[in-house]
């Protein structure tokens, strides 16, 4: 993988959950408690974005959305 590039594979247990793996967690600094947010496109794919992006993200999806 290219620095600061990642993957992981996660399995879906019956209620829908997915448990994000433990080296994500600590990479992205993901904590017991923590809010996160679930993006979705249906053409893209899903996205779980680091806390410190979503500011970020959120202004560039509003944005794109005005054009």
């Amino acid at each position: 993988m290219p620095k600061g590039k990642y993957a992981w594979t996660v399995k879906v247990g019956e209620k829908g959950q997915i448990v994000i793996p433990k080296e994500a967690r600590d990479i992205f600094s993901i904590n017991p408690g923590d809010t996160l947010i679930l993006l979705g496109d249906e053409k893209r794919g899903i996205a779980i974005p680091p806390k410190d992006t979503f500011e970020k993200i959120t202004k560039t999806v509003f944005e794109e959305g005005k054009k």
